[in-house]
C-alpha cells in the first residue's frame, strides 16, 4: 500500500533543481524583496519512512527582488539522517541526526532549518547546508520547530521538550543570536509539546492529551492517553523565573499549533489555536503512519478554540470560536504576543487535496469569516503574512501561499491582498515544478539576512 504521505500532493520530488527568471502575472510589490522559504518532509527515492515526520527535510525557496521572481530552488537539508545515520546511538541521542524538515526561520542573520527533536541546521542564503548550529556550543538540547521572536525586544524564545527528564527547558536568544539563558520548567510532564506562545510578560506552554507511549513503533513515540491531563502552563518571562510557572487544567484535547496569545486589559491571558479531540487526533495519526483505517466521524477535525486564563481566580474559560476544520494558523507577526484582530488559516475538507480547500481570514472584532477557495484538486500552503510598505492597519499587507495543483501537476506562488481575500491575486509566480505539500515556512527579507 502506498503511504498517504508519499502520494498526491505529498509525493516527494526526486532531485534538486534551480530555475531562474520565473514567469510573473500581475505586479510584485517592491517591498517583496527577499525569499519565501518553505520546509517539509521529502525522503530520498526508494525510502519509505515509518512516519511522515521521519522523512528527510527539503527546503524550497523563491527569490523575489525589484518586482522580479529571480529564482526557485529546492535542496535537501544535508544532515546525518539524510544518509541514514540513526538518532539513537550507543552513546545516547545524536542531536545532529535530524530530519530538519518542519520549519525554517531567520534569526540573528542566520537561516535555520528546524525539527523539534534535534539541533537546528544552518543554511546559506542559497539554501545549501552549512551544518548543525548549537549557538556557539551553548545549546545542548533539542530546539522546538516553533520558536517565537518578540517583535518588540527581538529576543527569540524557544524550548526543548523530551519524553524523559528534563521534560521542558526554556531558552532565550538575543537579537544577535547569542544564547542568553536556559532554564528547566518545573511541573512539566512527558506530554507532547509541539508549539507554544509568548505574551508581553509571559511564556505559555500547552500540554495536551498526547504523551509518551513506549508501545508506539513508528519512530515517533507518542499516543493519545485519556489519563494525561490537558494543561496550560503560564510562566513569567525572565531568567530564574521558571519556578513561578503555574499550570491550569483545561478540557481534554490536543492543539498542534497556536495562532497567538496575549494579555487582555483585565490581566487575563488569552490563547488561541485549533484543537482536536481523541477521534481527530487518531485520524491524523493514522494518516501520518500510513494506517489504512482513517475513520469517518464527522466534525472530528481541528476547530478554533480560545482559552482565557484568569491567574487571579485560578480558572480557565474554554470556548470554540468556529466550527470549520482548520489548521496552520498565522497572524501578522508584528502583533505576536499582543492582542491581534486578524488571523489566517487553512480549511481542510479532506486530506488529499481533492475537495475545495481554502484560505481563511478571521476578524476577531466583528466575528466575520472570509474564505478563499483555491479550486478542486489544489492545496495551498500555510499563509505567510508580509506587511505592506508603510502599513498602519494590521491587515495591510500580503499573504504568500504556494498552491499545488494535481490537475496540472504544477505549483504557483500566490501573492494575495490580506485586507480582502476576494480580490484578484496581486501577483502569481509560476514555479518550474510541482512543489510537494509543505509544513511551515517564512518570508525572509533581504534586510534580515544582511544583518
Amino acid at each position: 500500500m502506498n503511504k498517504p504521505y508519499l502520494t498526491g500532493h505529498y509525493t516527494p520530488v526526486a532531485d534538486e533543481i534551480s530555475a531562474t527568471g520565473l514567469t510573473v502575472e500581475g505586479v510584485l510589490p517592491p517591498e517583496l524583496t527577499g525569499r519565501l522559504i518553505r520546509n517539509s518532509h521529502n525522503p530520498k527515492p526508494g525510502i519509505t519512512p515509518t512516519h511522515w515526520f521521519k522523512g528527510s527535510g527539503m527546503v524550497h525557496g523563491i527569490r523575489l527582488r525589484d518586482g522580479r521572481a529571480e529564482w526557485y530552488r529546492n535542496r535537501w537539508v544535508h544532515t546525518p539522517a539524510l544518509d541514514g545515520a540513526p538518532y539513537l546511538t550507543e552513546h545516547g541521542p545524536d542531536l545532529t541526526a535530524s530530519t530538519a524538515g518542519t520549519h525554517v526561520i531567520e534569526h540573528g542573520g542566520r537561516l535555520l532549518a528546524l525539527c523539534e527533536a534535534n539541533l537546528p541546521f544552518e543554511l546559506t542564503a542559497e539554501l545549501e547546508t552549512v551544518g548543525a548550529y548549537d549557538f556557539g556550543g551553548r545549546l545542548t538540547s533539542a530546539m522546538t520547530a516553533h520558536p517565537k521572536e518578540d517583535p518588540v525586544t527581538g529576543e527569540l524564545h524557544f524550548f526543548a521538550s523530551s519524553p524523559f527528564p528534563p521534560y521542558l527547558v526554556h531558552h532565550v536568544a538575543a537579537p544577535s543570536g547569542e544564547l542568553l539563558h536556559s532554564q528547566e520548567v518545573p511541573g512539566a510532564t512527558a506530554a507532547l509539546k509541539h508549539d507554544f506562545a509568548i505574551t508581553e510578560h509571559h511564556v505559555v506552554f500547552l500540554e495536551g492529551s498526547v504523551t509518551f507511549d513506549h508501545t508506539e513503533h513508528s519512530g515517533i513515540p507518542y499516543g493519545w492517553s485519556d489519563a494525561q491531563p490537558s494543561r496550560i502552563g503560564v510562566m513569567p518571562q525572565g531568567n530564574g523565573r521558571a519556578a513561578e510557572v503555574r499550570w491550569f487544567e483545561i478540557g481534554q484535547g490536543y492543539a498542534m499549533h497556536l495562532a497567538n496569545a496575549y494579555e487582555d486589559r483585565q490581566g487575563r491571558i488569552v490563547v488561541e489555536g485549533p484543537s482536536v479531540g481523541r477521534t481527530g487526533w487518531q485520524r491524523s495519526w493514522n494518516w501520518w503512519v500510513g494506517a489504512p483505517d482513517r475513520g469517518a466521524e464527522p466534525n472530528s477535525g481541528s476547530r478554533g478554540v480560545r482559552w482565557t486564563v484568569d491567574p487571579v481566580a485560578g480558572t480557565v474559560r474554554e470556548e470554540f470560536t468556529d466550527d470549520l476544520t482548520v489548521e496552520f494558523p498565522t497572524i501578522n507577526e508584528e502583533y505576536l504576543g499582543r492582542e491581534h484582530r486578524y488571523q489566517y488559516a487553512l480549511s481542510f475538507p479532506d486530506d488529499q487535496g481533492i475537495g475545495s480547500h481554502a484560505l481563511v481570514k478571521y476578524d476577531r472584532t466583528t466575528g466575520a469569516r472570509q474564505l478563499r477557495p483555491v479550486g478542486v484538486g489544489q492545496l495551498p500552503s500555510e499563509a505567510v503574512f508580509v506587511p505592506a510598505a508603510g502599513a498602519t492597519d494590521e491587515d495591510a499587507g500580503y499573504l504568500l501561499t504556494v498552491v499545488g495543483d494535481l490537475n496540472a501537476d504544477a505549483s504557483r506562488l500566490l501573492v494575495l491582498d490580506a485586507s480582502d481575500l476576494a480580490l484578484p491575486p496581486v501577483a502569481t509566480v509560476h514555479l518550474p515544478r510541482r512543489v510537494p505539500a509543505m509544513i511551515h515556512g517564512s518570508w525572509i527579507p533581504d534586510a534580515a539576512l544582511n544583518r
